[in-house]
């Protein structure tokens, strides 16, 4: 029996490149990452992380997810109707060409395709023979599928809460006084990959090669199926760990809630629909609280009478050695008080060979950092500042 999951597993595992949304994932974080450097460039006439950055994030943490989506779903016997794979597919594509990266998270994706695999059994479609799973199978599918959007929701909070903070990215925007201000953005797209368990012979019928296996009385097919997770926030009135981990924790505790109240789809079917519903506009609820909050926020990011705040930190250069963090003021430069990014670079340039900083961290205390300089480190420490109205000839100091 062991020989035979894991023949079908890695059976199942091989189905995942046949997937298009398997490749379409890697092309998406791509081309956030290439988008997110030409802004930066344009911002600070550099980047702060490489453009490999968001390709990077696809999948480290997205495997352990769906490991531990996978074991609650087989584990329990969980099975999705084919259908609704397809349609998640295909709304994961329309999604990503609205440009708006959070509406390919589960919610949107795999909750709509609850509602339009419902619909189309209810108004009796002709499917296709691979589609036709869910006529022939008990009412427990549609449960089976809010348990899944309830945990993929978890999942997503997971990722958020370990992952969005990591390498957000400065941004300058003008106020409503028409003052330069920074920003940080998170946008991100992750890739979860789930085994599934789908019911009867629904892909054997189109496929006869591909291989089913029975449970009890129940036949069925396993098959890894790629879901994707898009992210997007925008942190103005606080550092951009704070709000993101109190977005993440929001998420993981509203999914946690949800997966208690889609147990009882499988006494009370209606109840499924209920979860469905409920995820798609509790998840919107809290999107727009997240953005209201912000939008009401002081920035946080902004000129102060006294330093320059640290808006970023290329990794890799001597800032970055020298451990300064998002957040941190710097008030002093190699003993001379600065006011602005002026004064930061004059006084720099008073020693070519050291540069020592007096630095006023996030929490309120005083700490020192120096570092000696070489060739070319006092033009390029790695600093991205809020730019003064009239820019100077280096943007990022």
């Amino acid at each position: 029996m062991v020989e035979e999951w894991i023949f079908e597993c890695l059976k199942g595992t091989g189905k995942l490149f046949l997937n298009p949304v398997f490749y379409y994932l890697f092309f998406v974080a791509a081309y956030l990452g290439i988008a997110r450097v030409k802004r930066e460039r344009n911002d600070f006439s550099v980047r702060a992380q490489n453009a490999y950055f968001e390709l990077r994030q696809l999948l480290p943490l997205g495997l352990l997810s769906g490991l531990a989506v996978s074991v609650v779903m087989v584990g329990a016997g969980a099975a999705i109707p084919v259908e609704t794979i397809v349609f998640t597919a295909v709304l994961t594509f329309l999604w990503s060409f609205t440009a708006k990266i959070r509406w390919m998270a589960p919610v949107y994706t795999l909750g709509f395709a609850f509602f339009a695999t419902m619909f189309a059994v209810e108004q009796q479609w002709p499917l296709s023979s691979f589609a036709k799973s869910v006529v022939n199978t008990e009412q427990s599918i549609f449960p089976a599928i809010a348990v899944l959007l309830s945990l993929l929701i978890i999942a997503e909070g997971f990722l958020i809460l370990k992952n969005g903070q990591k390498g957000t990215s400065p941004k300058l925007i003008k106020s409503k006084r028409g003052q330069t201000i920074g920003v940080h953005e998170a946008k991100r797209v992750w890739m979860v990959p789930v085994f599934l368990l789908i019911p009867g012979q629904a892909l054997q019928t189109q496929f006869e090669w591909w291989p089913v296996f029975t449970i009890g009385e129940n036949a069925y097919s396993l098959i890894l199926v790629p879901f994707a997770i898009g992210f997007y926030q925008r942190i103005q009135g606080t550092l951009p760990k704070e709000g993101i981990k109190l977005l993440g924790q929001r998420i993981m505790v509203f999914g946690v809630l949800l997966l208690l109240l889609s147990a009882a789809g499988y006494w009370y079917p209606l109840a499924a629909v209920g979860v469905a519903a409920l995820a798609i506009i509790g998840r919107e609820f809290i999107s727009l609280r997240q953005r209201v909050a912000e939008d009401n926020a002081s920035f946080y990011f902004s000129k102060r009478n006294q330093g320059i705040m640290v808006l970023g930190v290329v990794p890799g250069s001597p800032a970055d050695k020298m451990a300064l963090q998002i957040g941190e003021i710097v008030t002093k430069v190699n003993g001379v008080k600065i006011n602005d990014e002026k004064g930061f670079y004059e006084a720099l340039q008073k020693n070519g060979a050291h540069c020592k900083l007096e630095v006023l961290d996030v929490n309120g205390q005083i700490r020192f950092v120096q570092r000696a300089l070489y060739e070319g480190d006092h033009h390029e420490l790695g600093l991205l500042l809020v730019q003064d109205e009239k820019k100077w000839d280096s943007e990022a100091v």
